[in-house]
């Protein structure tokens, strides 16, 4: 008898084990479900309050740590702060970095590394902007070398050519010095990446506003305009598309 009753207790201790375990995936699985809803909806605040409670029961989850870098990468856009933007930046990096070590090969964890630097860089002094600005280079290239139609990817490549074809020769000269060089970059070079952003997604209109700036830092006006103008007219599906756009107004403005 005793036996038998030590047996049944095990048993459904054993059961009990299985189905708490199960509910804990399960319940993480619905977090980010729910999670996932508020993320389509560009909401950051909203998602997270669903995506960290998930990570806590699912620390290894790529897909997930993805998100959360973006979403605090949305919060960073929003902040006003300086402090708080660089510290939404710093969690925003490690989310990415954490993704990127748990799946090296995986171009979205490798693509969140170069957005999320991407994002530091406004708020760093010179030297630290050009180590950061070799970090997303590297990671971008890493996440064509995987995906070569990811157009984001192709964005960022753009917008690292075209910051460093616009460096002067006296600033270039002088970052010579003081951090060993920059690399060259060509307006061309650009070029040839959001044309590659394009044709991979048309549906982004930063693409067409970030050619036409570097059209019409060349010189082009014409199709500087003609791109700035298409990306305005287009609609608003991502979180910096309005900034974007208002961007391109104030470009269009000194075509005139």
């Amino acid at each position: 008898m005793q036996t038998a009753f030590l047996l049944n207790f095990l048993s459904a201790a054993l059961a009990l084990a299985l189905a708490s375990s199960a509910a804990g995936a399960e319940s993480a699985a619905e977090l980010i479900q729910k999670g996932d809803v508020f993320y389509a909806k560009l909401q950051a605040a909203e998602a997270l309050k669903f995506y960290l409670p998930a990570e806590k029961l699912d620390s290894n989850n790529v897909r997930l740590l993805v998100r959360i870098a973006r979403e605090y990468r949305h919060l960073l856009s929003d902040a006003t702060n300086a402090s708080e933007k660089r510290q939404l930046g710093i969690t925003a990096v490690n989310y990415a970095q954490r993704a990127v070590a748990l799946a090296p090969n995986n171009p979205e964890a490798q693509l969140a590394v170069a957005l999320s630097y991407g994002k530091m860089l406004p708020m760093q002094d010179t030297e630290q902007r050009i180590a950061t600005s070799r970090l997303v280079k590297s990671a971008a290239d890493k996440v064509i070398a995987l995906d070569p139609t990811n157009d984001l990817a192709w964005h960022v490549l753009g917008r690292w050519y075209l910051a460093l074809a616009d460096v002067g020769k006296v600033k270039r000269a002088w970052a010579q010095v003081a951090y060993g060089g920059l690399p060259q970059a060509k307006h061309e070079d650009a070029v040839r990446c959001f044309e590659k952003a394009i044709a991979h997604n048309p549906n982004r209109l930063m693409h067409y506003i970030e050619l036409g700036r570097t059209y019409a830092q060349m010189g082009r006006d014409a199709d500087a305009r003609k791109f700035i103008t298409k990306g305005i007219a287009m609609p608003e599906t991502e979180k910096d598309d309005p900034e974007t756009k208002n961007l391109g107004r104030q470009i269009l403005k000194k075509l005139r």
